[in-house]
C-alpha cells in the first residue's frame, strides 16, 4: 500500500485493487494498532478509528489537502504514480 504521508506517529496510505469494489475515493490511515478509512469528499470515517486526538489530526490534514487526495486517487485508478503529500507540521 503506497505511503501518501507520514505524522506524529501516524502513517497516511492510498491503495487501489482493480478488482476490488472500491466506489468512493478514500485514504487509509493507521496509527499504532489503529486504523481508519476516510473519505475524501467529506473527510469522515468510512470504517475504522483512530485515538481521538490522532483522528482529528488526521481529518485536520486531510482538510489541508483534499484536493490532493483527490488527486492522488484519480492518479492511482488510471494506474498512474503518485506525489507524496506534505505532513501536519
Amino acid at each position: 500500500m503506497p505511503e501518501l504521508s507520514r505524522f506524529h506517529g501516524i502513517v497516511i496510505r492510498m491503495f487501489w485493487e482493480p478488482s476490488g469494489r472500491h466506489h468512493r475515493p478514500h485514504f487509509h490511515a493507521f496509527y499504532q494498532d489503529d486504523a481508519v478509512s476516510i473519505a475524501i469528499d467529506t473527510i469522515e470515517a468510512m470504517a475504522g478509528a483512530l485515538p481521538r486526538r490522532q483522528q482529528r489530526l488526521v481529518e485536520a490534514w486531510a482538510e489541508l489537502h483534499q484536493r490532493e487526495l483527490l488527486e492522488a486517487w484519480q492518479a492511482m485508478v488510471a494506474e498512474q504514480p503518485f506525489r507524496r503529500i506534505d505532513p501536519l507540521e
